[in-house]
């Protein structure tokens, strides 16, 4: 942040090397090149490929017919793919606008859970000016370091990051603060306060499920200190301890298409419409939450993970929530933390760069002096709660339970090594992780699923992200090798060789080469352009190459951090992990009401199969 002369490194929510910073403002931004449109036969060919894993020779038979017709000369997929190559040729980004539609807010899932992550962050303590101890996430005693001056980031003055040389696009991080999500009847959009003239200068603190606006910046337009914002959060806990209110932000955790309806019923009264708009246009939001059940030491970072990921049901903190708002920070009274955020806006790398931003503030010892000035009490939003808004909030409450009791979060600290094994043996260690995963779902269902890995278009502008199919051939021939007695000998060679393929998909997908988002700008073209769906969309084999039972994705930070998010399918899992020097945080979740899935199983097979992998390498290390 240019602001507070912070310039560091930042790692992205994908299998990229650290990328580097420099202090040059955005001067790159309207150079960056266009995303690229695929060849139409390569992305066919690695489709045709990614399938033979997964179905069965009679089903590959016929999904190759179906592809012989679509590639026909002067046949329907030549013409969508000019349609798509002209279409890249008049727009800044091909995909951009398509894949927020489609991914985000055409779905009427509830963002809690099924698109919005949770993300834990470590304990720590400064001293404070008594010399005491104290956790600086303990909402109660003021050592919230939420100063305005570390957070907001002004239109274009973030340093350029660059990958090998070349700039990344710096887009999404504009669009993290002062946004929010507007739900609609059957679309949603998403407003973007921070691009005008005046940008908002608040954030939302809530507590007990009442929300206040909290002024970061004085009269002067200086940021408040620490000790400032301390008499300001103060003043919040101690006028909100009553617990009696009703939650009005539990509603903004139901489906989509149930809140646009409440939603348009709850603006109708002023005051409430006033409430709800001062929400959306704060900076982010601060969420004071209430004291947990106590828990075992085994289970208590499922039970923050979960906290972050949907507050705990309503009974907890699920009501002490705006689930629209793009970015809310979470702090408990045991002094757990953390944050979770609404997807539509960005992906992970702004995120993550925020998160390893402000725990490199938060643990600075510099004070700041605080002028002796009285601040105003932050104002308390007020909504007026008529009947009909009341059997709204309480039917959200029965959604909320239902989908809390439903998602098992399980956290697995992986502490045997970290990253540095990996490359010790010149491996990467995104795809070793991958391949441990692969490993871990063959053992437990003695069978491969598709496998969804996230990784970043951010070389390109406005570019979002693409798709790795982690699930292959090669992963398969791995997996299968490792339980067998008579591939002793071939066993590493095979890792090897499902490591090599691995890092060649994540190159191509990193620059615009991927299959899955060429295949979905495909059928966006045909959905606009032609009366029915080609075939191939139809295909059987299109839908199980589509139901991706893995849904992972690399946490990137240089925090101790833990992300979770929810699984894509209902028989299905959601993997986040965060490689660490010496140790690997995972987050497993999957769904209860499934008889099929178990994700505490799954954790301890992925144990024992980074176990079972490292042994392996060091037998091999040892006969060389």
């Amino acid at each position: 942040c240019t602001r507070t002369g912070l310039v560091k490194p930042c790692r992205l929510l994908s299998p990229l090397p650290v990328v580097q910073i420099s202090e040059r403002p955005l001067v790159h931004q309207e150079s960056l090149p266009k995303l690229p449109v695929p060849p139409l036969q390569q992305t066919c060919s690695r489709y045709l490929a990614s399938l033979e894993p997964l179905i069965s020779a009679e089903e590959m038979t016929h999904t190759r017919e179906l592809m012989d017709e679509f590639l026909r000369p002067g046949g329907i997929g030549e013409r969508l793919q000019k349609s798509l190559e002209r279409r890249a040729r008049k727009t800044e980004n091909w995909l951009s606008d398509w894949w927020m539609q489609w991914s985000y807010l055409d779905s009427r899932m509830p963002v809690a859970m099924y698109t919005s992550p949770g993300v834990v962050l470590p304990k720590m303590h400064l001293q404070d000016r008594q010399g005491q101890m104290r956790w600086v996430t303990k909402c109660t005693d003021g050592s919230v370091c939420f100063n305005g001056r570390s957070l907001l980031w002004h239109s274009h003055t973030l340093p350029v990051e660059y990958l090998g040389g070349k700039p990344l696009c710096m887009d999404q991080y504009y669009q993290v603060l002062s946004s929010c999500r507007i739900p609609g009847p059957k679309r949603d959009t998403v407003v973007n306060y921070a691009v005008g003239k005046t940008p908002p200068t608040h954030i939302t603190v809530v507590h007990n499920f009442q929300f206040f606006v909290l002024d970061v910046y004085n009269s002067d337009g200086s940021p408040l200190t620490v000790d400032q914002l301390y008499v300001q959060l103060e003043k919040i806990w101690n006028s909100s301890l009553q617990s009696n209110k009703e939650p009005v932000g539990i509603l903004t955790s139901n489906h989509r298409n149930t809140w646009g309806k409440a939603y348009n019923n709850l603006i109708k009264d002023k005051t409430n419409k006033e409430s709800v708009r001062a929400i959306q246009k704060s900076i982010f939001t601060v969420c004071l939450d209430a004291p947990k059940p106590r828990v075992s030491d085994e289970m208590y970072f499922n039970k923050v993970a979960a906290q972050m990921l949907h507050g705990g049901g309503s009974r907890w903190n699920s009501g002490n929530r705006w689930f629209d708002k793009t970015l809310q920070f979470i702090i408990g009274e045991d002094g757990s933390c953390g944050l979770t955020y609404e997807h539509a806006p960005a992906e992970g790398p702004p995120i993550v760069f925020l998160v390893d931003h402000v725990v490199d503030y938060m643990k600075r010892s510099e004070m700041v002096r605080t002028p002796m000035i009285p601040l105003a009490m932050p104002q308390k939003l007020r909504f007026n709660i008529t009947p009909e808004i009341k059997k709204d909030i309480e039917k959200a409450k029965q959604n909320m339970n239902i989908m809390v009791n439903d998602l098992d979060v399980r956290v697995l600290n992986f502490t045997h090594y970290g990253r540095k094994f990996p490359r010790s043996h010149k491996m990467s260690p995104d795809a070793f992780i991958q391949m441990a995963l692969q490993l871990a779902y063959y053992r437990m269902y003695q069978t491969c699923c598709p496998t969804y890995e996230s990784a970043s278009l951010r070389m390109f502008k406005l570019g979002r992200t693409e798709a790795i199919r982690s699930t292959t051939t090669e992963s398969l021939q791995f997996t299968k090798a490792m339980d067998d007695p008579s591939k002793h000998v071939q066993k590493a060679a095979l890792l090897e060789e499902a490591i090599k393929v691995h890092r060649k998909h994540t190159h191509m997908a990193i620059h615009g080469q991927g299959i899955e988002r060429h295949m979905l700008g495909l059928r966006m073209i045909a959905i606009e352009d032609l009366t029915s769906l080609p075939d191939i969309f139809m295909d059987t084999s299109f839908a199980v190459a589509s139901h991706f039972n893995l849904y992972t994705s690399q946490v990137g930070s240089k925090t101790d951090c833990v992300m979770c998010l929810g699984p894509m399918v209902p028989d299905g899992y959601g993997i986040c992990y965060n490689p660490m020097d010496d140790h690997i945080n995972f987050a497993v979740t999957a769904f209860n009401s499934c008889e099929e899935t178990n994700a505490t199983r799954l954790s301890q097979f992925l144990e024992d199969s980074l176990l079972d992998m490292k042994t392996l390498l060091e037998q091999v290390s040892k006969t060389q």
